[in-house]
């Protein structure tokens, strides 16, 4: 069982068949080796024995690592970015795919959801010697979780657009900023990505750029390989429309309830102001009365009395009056 989230040591698996099993050499050709959040000492080991630069291990071990395909003599690195959920949070990680000439290598930080879906099997066409075919479903399973993640931020905008006819909290206002921020590390990661995949296609084209003369066995693609990348572009690019579609949204959702907070804010204003008016007239007619001056009427005994009357009078014909211009 593979919980997301959890540190591990590197593995190593091989398919047999249809069955992912754990070979006893780390080096043997048609192998997958998966390190999660490795340390130096197991980086030193797997380059060692699989003979790659140590570099390449360490590279997508970099939170901020961006996406792009690096080459040396006897293997090619893909840094991909792919989303993950922390803390309700989502966010965009490097992940380091390796080939080289015997297996191939992936480097990520956490035990991510697309990797386990391998691990577990439920990739159909999955075997690790096929390594370009493995390569392309990575990158596939990659815009398929963005592209679900956006669909999952989008629920949970609409169900804060609903909130805005209650009265709004500042924890409301945080979540839509966080999913805005989530909104723009998916786009931006995913436009990076597209740039990758866009590279991968074009050395397989064309023939004559760096990574095809470089590796020109290393990542070898056949009739199928090649519409699958096109179909993993094709899902990049709907996933970055999503992005921004929904950030633009989630964007004038943001702008909605400034201006509803505006409002309420100008609505109880408002109010109070008309309350201070009204409550003005008792008060200053009282104010008069308790003058140590002579006045009208000081000696006569309804005075209190018809102080009160005059004040509730005056009282209602001010609210009245702003009823009908709707100042209550």
């Amino acid at each position: 069982m593979f919980e997301l989230g959890v540190i591990a040591m590197f593995k190593v698996y091989k398919s047999i068949g249809d069955t992912l099993f754990e070979p006893d050499a780390l080096g043997e050709k048609g192998s997958w080796v998966n390190l999660i959040n490795p340390t130096k000492e197991e980086m030193q080991l797997v380059a060692r024995q699989v003979d790659l630069p140590l570099d390449f291990l360490e590279y997508p071990l970099d939170e901020e690592e961006s996406s792009r395909i690096e080459a040396e003599e006897g293997s090619v690195m893909i840094i991909i970015r792919v989303p993950v959920i922390r803390d309700d949070v989502y966010d965009a990680i490097p992940l380091g795919i390796i080939i080289t000439e015997n297996v191939i290598v992936t480097v990520c930080l956490e035990n991510i959801v697309i990797l386990n879906e391998f691990l577990l099997s439920r990739i159909k066409g999955f075997y690790t010697f096929k390594k370009t075919r493995f390569l392309l479903q990575i990158l596939y399973k990659t815009a398929f979780n963005y592209l679900r993640y956006l669909r999952q931020i989008d629920k949970r905008s609409e169900e804060m657009q609903q909130k805005m006819h209650r009265p709004t909290k500042n924890e409301e206002l945080i979540n839509l900023l966080s999913l805005g921020k989530s909104l723009v590390y998916f786009t931006t990661s995913l436009r990076a990505n597209e740039i990758v995949m866009e590279k991968l296609l074009k050395s397989h084209l064309t023939k004559d750029s760096e990574l095809a003369e470089v590796h020109p066995h290393l990542i070898k693609m056949y009739e199928e390989d090649e519409e699958l990348l096109e179909d993993v572009i094709t899902e990049n690019k709907q996933a970055i429309e999503m992005g921004e579609i929904y950030a633009q949204i989630l964007n004038n959702t943001m702008d909605a309830f400034a201006s509803v907070i505006s409002n309420n804010l100008n609505i109880v204003m408002k109010f109070l102001t008309s309350v201070t008016i009204v409550l003005m007239i008792p008060t200053m007619l009282a104010s008069f009365y308790g003058m140590n001056v002579r006045i009208p009427f000081q000696q006569s005994p309804f005075a209190f009395m018809g102080i009160v009357v005059v004040s509730v009078v005056l009282s209602l014909i001010i609210v009245m009056a702003f009823r009908k211009r709707h100042m209550f």
